[in-house]
C-alpha cells in the first residue's frame, strides 16, 4: 500500500473508530457474556433435574416392587411432583429472563439439595447409600458459583446430612442374614457412586465447554478492542502529521510560484517544465494532506453525496486508473438493477488499498468484479500474483501479517478488514488453483443505502 494512501486511510478512520473501540472495550467485562453462559448453565441444571426425576422413579420402583422394601410412595411421589412442577416453571421462567445471575443458580442448586434431602429422609436418612449425591451438588456449585455461594451450598449440604443422621424414616428391611443385608448396602453404594461419577463427567464437561466458549468470546473482544485502539492511535498520528506538513507545503507552493514569475527561469523551457511537474506533485501532496484532515473530522455520511452502486464503482475505477496510470485493470459490473447509496470515502479508500496490493504483485492483469448476492454488494479483486501464504489466510486481517517482507507490513489488509467489519460486512481471501488470489468484500446494502434502507 502506498505510504500516502495509508496515511490518508488512517486519518479518515481515526474519529469513527475511536467510538467503536470504546464501545468494544466496554464489552470486555460486561454482563452479556456471563449472562449467556449462566443461561446455558441453568439449562443444564434443568436437564439434570429431569434426569433426577427419571432416576428417582426407577429407583423407588425397583426398591419398592423389586426388592420388596416398602417405601412411602405417596410422599415420595409428592416430592417428584414438586420437582416436575419446579422444572416446568423453570423452563417458562428462563425463557422470559433477560439475564441469569449467580444467586439464581444458587437458589436452583439449593432447591435440588432440598428435594434430595426430602427423598433421603423418607428412605433411611444417612444410612441410604445415595447420600453421595450431595457431592454432585457441591461439585456443580464449585464450578458454577462464586466462592461465597459455593461455601453456602457446602454449609447447606453438611447441615442436611447432619439432620438426616438425627431425623429420618427408617427403612423396613426384610429379614435377611447380615451378609445379605451388607451386600444390599454395598450394591447401593456402588450404584450411587457410578451414578455420581457419570453425572459429574457429563454435566461438568458440558459446563466447562460453556465456560471455554465464554472465555474465547472475551478473548476475541479483547483482541478486537486492541486492534481498534491500534488503528485509532495510528490515525491520530497521521492526522497530526498532516497538520505539521501543511505549513512547509504552503511555503513550497509560494516559492514555486515566485520562481515561475522570474524571467530568467521562465525563459528556460526545460526548467519551466520541471517547475510545472514540481507544482503538480506539490498539489497532489496538498490534496493528500487535505484529504486526511477532512476525513479525520467527518463521520460517515457527513459531506457525502448521494450516488448509486454503479456510479460509485465506475467512478472509483476511473479515479484509480488515472491516479496510477494503470490500464490493466479489468472492470466487470454484474450488479443488476441499480441501488441508491451514499458515497463513502472510507469504503473507497479500502477498495483502493486492495486494488493497490493486487496491482503491486500483478502489473499485467487485475480484475475488479462488482455483483449482488441477496441483500449484499460483493466486490471481488483478483490478480495473477503469487497468492497468499497459508499462515496469512489463517490470520487474515491481523496486523503485521504480510508477504512483502517489509517492516510494519500488513497494515493495509488489517485496516481493510476492520473498516469493512465496521460497515457490517466481511472480508475473505482465497488462492487460485494455479496462480493468483481473490479478495472478496461483502457489504450489506442496508448499511450503504441512503437512510439505511434500500
Amino acid at each position: 500500500m502506498p505510504p500516502q494512501a495509508l496515511a490518508k486511510e488512517l486519518g479518515g478512520f481515526a474519529v469513527t473508530l475511536q467510538s467503536q473501540a470504546d464501545a468494544r472495550s466496554g464489552l470486555i467485562g460486561a454482563a452479556p457474556t456471563d449472562d449467556e453462559t449462566n443461561r446455558k448453565n441453568m439449562a443444564l441444571l434443568i436437564q439434570l433435574r429431569w434426569t433426577a426425576v427419571v432416576g428417582q422413579i426407577l429407583t423407588i420402583g425397583g426398591v419398592h416392587f423389586g426388592l420388596g422394601i416398602p417405601l412411602p410412595l405417596e410422599r415420595m411421589g409428592a416430592v417428584i411432583g414438586a420437582l416436575l412442577l419446579l422444572n416446568v416453571s423453570s423452563l417458562v421462567w428462563v425463557r422470559h429472563r433477560a439475564a441469569i445471575t449467580n444467586n439464581e443458580l444458587l437458589v436452583a442448586l439449593m432447591l435440588d439439595v432440598a428435594a434430595l434431602t426430602a427423598q433421603l429422609y423418607l428412605s433411611g436418612g444417612a444410612t441410604n447409600p445415595f447420600t453421595s449425591l450431595f457431592l454432585l451438588q457441591v461439585t456443580l456449585g464449585a464450578v458454577l458459583l462464586d466462592a461465597r455461594s459455593t461455601w453456602s451450598l457446602v454449609a447447606l449440604t453438611c447441615a442436611c446430612f447432619v439432620w438426616l443422621t438425627l431425623a429420618y424414616r427408617p427403612l423396613d428391611l426384610p429379614p435377611n442374614p447380615l451378609s445379605e443385608t451388607y451386600s444390599l448396602t454395598v450394591a447401593g453404594m456402588l450404584l450411587g457412586f457410578a451414578l455420581n461419577a457419570v453425572l459429574l463427567v457429563v454435566f461438568v464437561t458440558r459446563i466447562n465447554r460453556n465456560l471455554r466458549e465464554r472465555d474465547a468470546h472475551l478473548a476475541a473482544l479483547r483482541q478486537h478492542a486492541a486492534e481498534q485502539d491500534h488503528i485509532v492511535r495510528m490515525g491520530l498520528l497521521a492526522s497530526g502529521a498532516a497538520h505539521e506538513l501543511g505549513t512547509p507545503l504552503a511555503s513550497l507552493s509560494v516559492i514555486l510560484s515566485d520562481w515561475r514569475r522570474m524571467p530568467d527561469l521562465a525563459a528556460d523551457q526545460e526548467l519551466a517544465e520541471d517547475l510545472s511537474e514540481m507544482e503538480t506533485s506539490l498539489q497532489r501532496c496538498k490534496s493528500i494532506v487535505t484529504g486526511i484532515l477532512v476525513s479525520a473530522g467527518e463521520a460517515r455520511g457527513e459531506g457525502s453525496s448521494p450516488t448509486t452502486v454503479t456510479a460509485f464503482v465506475t467512478a472509483l475505477v476511473e479515479e484509480w486508473r488515472d491516479a496510477r496510470s494503470a490500464r490493466t485493470l479489468y472492470f466487470v459490473n454484474t450488479f443488476g438493477e441499480d441501488v441508491a447509496i451514499v458515497s463513502d470515502v472510507a469504503l473507497k479508500q479500502v477498495i483502493f488499498n486492495v486494488l493497490d496490493n493486487a496491482y503491486e504483485v500483478s502489473r499485467d492483469w487485475v480484475e475488479f468484479l462488482a455483483e449482488r448476492e441477496g441483500d449484499n454488494l460483493v466486490l471481488s479483486i483478483s490478480d495473477r500474483g503469487p497468492g497468499f501464504a497459508p499462515e496469512m489466510l489463517a490470520q487474515l486481517g491481523k496486523p503485521y501479517q504480510s508477504s512483502k517482507g517489509r517492516a510494519g507490513g500488513g497494515l493495509g489488509l488489517f485496516l481493510v478488514v476492520n473498516v469493512v467489519r465496521k460497515l457490517g460486512g466481511s472480508v475473505t481471501a482465497e488462492n487460485h488453483r494455479k496462480r493468483g488470489a481473490t479478495v472478496r468484500l461483502t457489504l450489506p446494502l442496508a448499511t450503504l443505502a441512503i437512510g439505511g434502507s434500500f
